[in-house]
């Protein structure tokens, strides 16, 4: 049975042999005579997604943490924790930093009695500068008592912030966390914004309803003049030549000449209830945009004619307003709606609404 096994496995070896040599002829003539074999498939591979075009990063005073909003998607991408009051927020000129003004003072609506509100915590006042690699606050640096905005030089070594509480705008190294100066600046100090050509920073004082204008190569205030009542913000043209100057309680907003820092005209934006609060300018200067607190609206003004030509109802309370690097979405951060607004600035159609963290209030766009 052995031998049986043997031969049977002898024999399929032989036949094996002998089968092998005429298989790979006939495919070799079949090559040869017929239609060559198909290629093989190719891999269905789905190519990687392009990155965002921006980011939107939005500070949320009560809940004390930032939204990221990937642009394109409008989709929230990562919440940031930050501090105490997080409001006023600037990116870094290089792109790679966010600051962020953080406030120990408590939140006090319209109508608060601040007498029953707690004690602030001055350990909490400061300006949080945040890692947009990592997405993480590395570290803070001290600036005056209750900030509520602050700018960057053009050349990224110092900071200009608005100290409510203090009625004061100090001058910050960032570098060394040195307060340099801490310039008087009228009561209640809020919107901070400084020139194109980094010479000169202006500074809004809701009490004295004036605009200071801080000299960045001395460090001194230079000028002051007068607008509305309780004015909140500022933005410059493009070239630098004009500043506008919005006025929450008066309802307008204020064209400045920034050659000799005078207001050249007023423009009154009507309605039943309007409150002036955040502006931008569109790349090209053609367009100034104007979010209005309770009146709920984002509002777009020409340039030239200086004379509302659209507007839209965006959400609660608007305040912070941010325009994207194209100058084709603006987006609003409305308070207590506590969402943000993404508006068509050519349309002024309001296309996304955004959730948010608690009370969203400052808005920094970043392109990529």
């Amino acid at each position: 049975m052995g031998h049986g096994a043997d031969s049977g496995g002898a024999m399929s070896g032989v036949g094996l042999r002998m089968l092998l040599p005429a298989l790979a002829a006939a495919a070799f003539a079949g090559c040869a005579g017929g239609e060559p074999p198909p290629p093989p498939e190719a891999a269905d591979v789905t190519p990687p997604a392009a990155p965002p075009p921006y980011h939107v990063y939005v500070t949320n005073e009560y809940s004390g943490d930032m939204t990221v909003i990937a642009g394109g998607t409008n989709e929230v991408v990562a919440t940031i924790p930050l501090g105490k009051r997080p409001r006023g927020i600037k990116v870094s000129p290089d792109g790679t930093r966010l600051f962020v003004a953080l406030s120990g003072s408590p939140p006090s609506p319209p109508g608060t009695d601040e007498s029953t509100l707690p004690p602030p915590d001055r350990s909490a006042d400061g300006i949080g500068m945040v890692d947009l690699a990592t997405g993480e606050m590395t570290g803070m640096v001290r600036a005056g008592t209750d900030p509520e905005q602050v700018a960057v030089s053009a050349d990224g070594t110092r900071l200009y912030v608005a100290n409510e509480d203090a009625g004061e705008a100090s001058v910050v190294d960032i570098a060394t966390g040195e307060i340099l100066a801490a310039l008087p600046v009228g009561g209640e100090p809020e919107g901070v914004r400084i020139s194109p050509d980094g010479r000169v920073v202006y500074v809004t004082s809701e009490e004295d309803n004036q605009v200071s204008v801080i000299d960045t190569a001395t460090n001194t205030v230079a000028a002051q003049f007068d607008v509305g009542a309780r004015p909140r913000a500022s933005a410059f043209s493009p070239d630098g030549t004009r500043a506008y100057v919005t006025a929450e309680n008066g309802g307008t907003v204020h064209v400045v000449d920034t050659s000799v820092h005078e207001v050249l005209h007023t423009i009154e934006l009507t309605g039943e209830i309007v409150r002036p609060m955040g502006v931008v300018v569109a790349p090209d200067g053609s367009r100034i945009y104007v979010t209005t607190g309770r009146g709920r609206m984002a509002v777009a003004i020409d340039a030239e004619t200086l004379e509302p030509v659209a507007s839209v109802e965006v959400g609660e309370r608007p305040w912070g307003i941010g325009l994207t690097p194209d100058g084709r979405y603006l987006y609003t951060a409305n308070g207590p709606s506590n969402d943000v607004s993404v508006v068509d600035a050519e349309s002024m159609s309001v296309v996304a609404r955004v959730p948010a963290g608690e009370r969203p209030w400052g808005i920094a766009i970043v392109g990529e």
